[in-house]
């Protein structure tokens, strides 16, 4: 597995966010970006989208905690095999979750090729 640090992975994911149009980062509410090294329950899992999809939210959407999109760095680090790939997954994980965070599906994300 490549030893990559959770701060230059956290700085992974921070550049990923960078290259999102600012436009569509204006449109984030109420969610949080961050990252662990693995899923509990699943540690295969790449990252994780908790939350109410901005979709599926209505008047009653309020006092609540923050959307969590999380980062699993460790799976990431495993399927790589140097630094470059695990930037181009690591942004290709955070459209996937940001993409959750705004109403769009497992299935939609896969054929439009953020898998």
């Amino acid at each position: 597995m490549l030893d990559i640090s959770a701060e230059r992975f956290s700085d992974l994911v921070g550049e990923a966010l960078d290259a999102i149009p600012p436009a569509l980062l204006k449109l984030l509410d109420n969610a949080v970006i961050q990252v662990a090294d693995a899923d509990p329950v699943d540690p295969s899992l790449l990252g994780l989208y908790e939350g109410t999809a901005l979709t599926e939210r209505d008047h009653d959407y309020v006092f609540t905690t923050p959307d969590q999109i999380t980062v699993y760095r460790l799976p990431l680090l495993e399927m790589c095999a140097n630094e470059a790939e695990v930037a181009d997954e690591v942004a290709i994980t955070v459209v996937h979750e940001l993409g959750h965070h705004f109403g769009i599906d497992d299935d939609r994300l896969h054929e439009l090729g953020w898998a």
